[in-house]
């Protein structure tokens, strides 16, 4: 008996987590919800052993680790399989190729931030990445690193491989605080200093450093730091 009642609770509480990014996606549309959120209304449900918002939540770690993610990535997440991980595929496509038809210029640091937020929410410090053309238009975005509570150890190579191997002309960095706190810390100082000067070197100049959270975020180049 209490073994139904349990799997009965259980079965309800995923139904009801499951309902509130679909809540949220009709009252404030799809650019109010997190990574997650989005994530859970695409798998649509979880498993005997696992609630969908865990896999969800399993899913971006993998997803924020993998430049170019495919099916065979996805599908080492458990609870995800092969045909679930097939469409999480098309869908990643399918929002590459209508994001690239309109070309966004980086002007101001409001519009770093508007790149960057949506990766306010994880739990670890995330190193965003974006790659700028000539014209300072975004040609692409990745997470370079991915630390610890409030700690990124971040080298230049990590920050400019990709942006090299892709001819950046310039690029923009951000990293999440999840602890709130959008002050810049002396290690966050002194990474800037060394990647603007590696930059320098290589001919792609470093526009601008966020620290964001959800709400705020702080620019080295609006405090005189870049």
């Amino acid at each position: 008996m209490s073994y139904r009642i349990s799997c009965g609770y259980s079965a309800l509480k995923e139904a009801a987590d499951a309902d509130k990014p679909r809540e949220r996606l009709e009252r404030l549309g799809a650019e109010a919800l997190t990574d997650k959120e989005l994530l859970m209304l695409i798998l649509g449900s979880g498993n005997s052993r696992k609630p969908v918002d865990e896999i969800a939540e399993e899913l971006l770690a993998k997803l924020d680790k993998a430049h170019e993610p495919v099916t065979a990535d996805i599908i080492e997440v458990p609870g995800i399989g092969k045909a679930k991980a097939s469409a999480i595929e098309a869908s990643l496509e399918l929002g590459r190729r209508r994001s690239s038809r309109k070309p966004r210029s980086i002007v101001s640091p409001e519009d770093v931030y508007r790149e960057v937020r949506h990766y306010a929410s994880r739990k670890q410090e995330h190193m965003v990445v974006i790659l700028l053309n000539g014209a300072h238009e975004t040609t692409g975005t990745f997470v370079a690193t991915i630390g610890l509570l409030n700690r990124t150890i971040i080298h230049p190579r990590e920050v400019y491989a990709e942006a090299v191997a892709k001819r950046a002309a310039a690029i923009a960095i951000a990293h999440n605080h999840p602890s709130g706190n959008i002050e810049p810390s002396d290690e966050d100082k002194e990474v800037t200093k060394r990647l603007s000067e590696a930059g320098l070197i290589l001919g792609i100049k470093l526009l601008d450093h966020l620290i964001f959270t959800e709400d705020r975020y702080y620019s080295f180049l609006e405090h005189g730091l870049l």
